[in-house]
């Protein structure tokens, strides 16, 4: 039975995949080239239009466990993600361009997918699974608001600018990583009090791009613009993602007032990305305001940073727990248009679409994982009746008795419980 999978990112590659590996025809749409969203910039599936980081590769931390359970369930977009990793301390960080060629060859080299490049502006008939993202397209985001009866929830999101590497002024940042100062993975770029000062002044005070008001709304806590930080007090972004605890200035000898860190966005290291520093700033505001920052006096910008809307469905009220449309059996949804952010959530749920779909067309019951493993949190956040539903990245306090002294025991269970499911998929499979 040929499955339709609407969507080329890491949701949509992932689900087309977990049905592809599971012996089932899939047609993934993808608008790109066709049409690009407002911050996508290539044709490449799975393209990372945000930050290069997949965030904590530790299992005590909740991002960390959550990509060691896809592993467990043969996620692909994490499988690739370790192929392309660069430096990036305690977190996967990967070259984005290598990790996107990488899906795209793969996924368009699969007997079992085929890869239409065209906009969809409406619910195919058959087995479907909408994993358009929070870029849809609006076309489709009217027609889902329709089908739905519900209105669709806008949020915006901002992306960091990224800098040529090779025009940092050395003489005035350092390498190190938080509490390693023989480290490499960050280029720090340091600031005086009177140094931050200026620059806070001058940020509170710059120029913002004109928002329309439909854009008018609350932007996501997990990724708020730097000036809106700001905002909030002077220190605000000293004790945020400018924070210098755990960094010495090899040069001073000392810790940093503040600091800027910057993240390598390739292999080579001859593009940084302004960690934490997400922006709404007009592009001529950035150059100046940024530049006050000693370290990026020269700094030759290779992407400003911007803004674009961000679009998902009251999933509580939409879904069940397999991802299916109450009422429409056959109309699944994956990925960050439920509800769940992050890149590594939206896989998550990419692949637990694959796999619900798969197990529908199976005609067997699905069994959502368990809700003391991290795709079972997930899942059963954006599943359970919310009168205040928001976005939410995964994290240990959505997992089912979860306990901090019992961490360790947490982490065991949480790896035994996606296992044995995953092996209950497997017997479905061949059934």
């Amino acid at each position: 039975m040929d499955i339709t999978v609407v969507g080329g990112g890491l949701a949509g590659v992932e689900a087309a995949y977990q049905l592809a590996s599971r012996g089932h025809s899939v047609s993934l749409f993808e608008m790109r080239p066709t049409r690009y969203s407002p911050a996508h910039k290539t044709p490449l599936l799975s393209e990372l239009v945000c930050s290069n980081s997949l965030k904590s590769k530790e299992l005590t931390n909740a991002h960390g466990l959550l990509k060691e359970e896809l592993r467990i369930l043969g996620s692909i977009v994490i499988n690739t993600a370790d192929q392309a990793a660069i430096p990036g301390g305690k977190a996967l960080v990967v070259d984005r361009e290598i990790f996107a060629k990488r899906i795209t060859r793969e996924i368009e080299a699969n007997p079992l997918i085929t890869v239409i490049r065209r906009e969809i502006q409406d619910i195919p008939a058959g087995t479907v699974i909408i994993a358009s993202g929070p870029l849809t397209s609006n076309a489709l985001a009217k027609r889902l608001a329709e089908i739905t009866g519900v209105n669709n929830l806008f949020f915006f999101d901002a992306i960091s600018p990224i800098i040529d590497g090779g025009t940092v002024d050395m003489d005035k940042a350092f390498f190190g990583s938080r509490y390693d100062e023989n480290s490499d993975d960050y280029l720090n770029c340091p600031m005086t009090g009177e140094e931050y000062d200026a620059f806070y002044n001058a940020l509170i005070g710059a120029e913002k791009v004109d928002l329309q008001p439909f854009e008018k709304t609350s932007f996501f806590e997990g990724c708020l613009p730097v000036e809106i930080m700001a905002q909030r007090g002077r220190q605000t972004l000293a004790y945020g993602p400018m924070k210098p605890v755990g960094l010495k200035d090899k040069t001073a000898g000392k810790e940093p007032y503040a600091v800027l860190q910057l993240r390598r966005e390739n292999m080579a290291g001859t593009m940084y990305n302004m960690v934490g520093f997400q922006t709404k700033l007009t592009y001529a505001e950035q150059d100046r305001v940024f530049r006050m920052i000693p370290a990026l006096r020269n700094a030759v910008f290779l992407r400003y940073g911007s803004i674009h809307r961000n679009t998902y469905i009251n999933s509580p009220a939409l879904l069940n727990n397999s991802l299916c449309l109450k009422g429409q059996d056959q109309t699944f949804f994956a990925g960050q248009i439920t509800g769940v952010e992050g890149y590594v959530e939206s896989v998550a749920m990419g692949l637990v679409a694959g796999i619900s779909a798969h197990v529908s067309i199976m005609n067997q019951v699905f069994s959502p994982p368990p809700e003391d493993t991290c795709v079972g949190a997930l899942l059963n956040y954006i599943t359970t009746p919310n009168d205040n539903f928001q976005p939410m990245n995964i994290n240990f306090g959505l997992i089912k008795n979860y306990r901090k002294r019992a961490k360790e025991k947490v982490i065991h269970n949480a790896l035994q419980a996606i296992s044995l499911w995953n092996e209950e998929i497997d017997e479905i499979s061949k059934k």
